[in-house]
């Protein structure tokens, strides 16, 4: 988890990790499945939506059809999981002359879908951490509104969907 594979080959599948964030004082385990390689063949099963309380959302701002998807996997979030936070992310943003993807754009549609945006650089390690800290807070703060239910007991996690994102954590980019 603590680096950045500049020639990361996509492959079909999913990818799995675990990573631990403390959030005002308490540690939170997020199960992070990067289901990248099976959307673009959208063969997603609501297996990989079951028992899920958060989603980050990720196109790549250098390809416009990425960021088309994006109101699809929304509706196909909202249709296959129930009260479930979601962010929207737009990475790559590192690389400016293949920017297809305007962030004034993206920020606009993601206010009128009210979820949260980030653009990050996986590479740079741009925006990154303040992403993965956004979507636990959304998380804990649902889980805060519904008391009866148990994140922990419940297998869920948080899903990734769009383009792969890789973290790169050998600094913190933000204080």
């Amino acid at each position: 988890l603590s680096f950045f594979a500049a020639n990361y080959i996509t492959t079909i599948g999913v990818d799995f990790k675990i990573r631990t964030v403390t959030i005002n004082g308490q540690r939170v385990k997020l199960q992070i499945w990067d289901t990248a390689g099976q959307e673009r063949f959208r063969t997603i099963t609501s297996t990989y939506y079951r028992g899920t309380h958060g989603v980050i959302v990720v196109y790549e701002v250098t390809s416009g059809d990425s960021f088309s998807n994006v109101k699809r996997w929304l509706h196909e979030i909202d249709t296959n999981c129930e009260n479930v936070q979601k962010v929207l992310v737009g990475n790559k943003a590192d690389d400016p002359e293949r920017r297809v993807v305007l962030e004034a754009d993206a920020r606009r549609f993601a206010e009128t879908m009210k979820i949260p945006f980030f653009e990050t650089s996986a590479k740079e390690n741009i925006n990154v951490e303040e992403m993965f800290n956004c979507i636990t807070r959304l998380v804990l703060e649902a889980k805060l509104r519904a008391p009866q239910s148990n994140i922990a007991d419940s297998g869920g996690g948080v899903r990734l969907g769009g383009s792969n994102i890789r973290r790169h954590e050998k600094r913190k980019c933000c204080s």
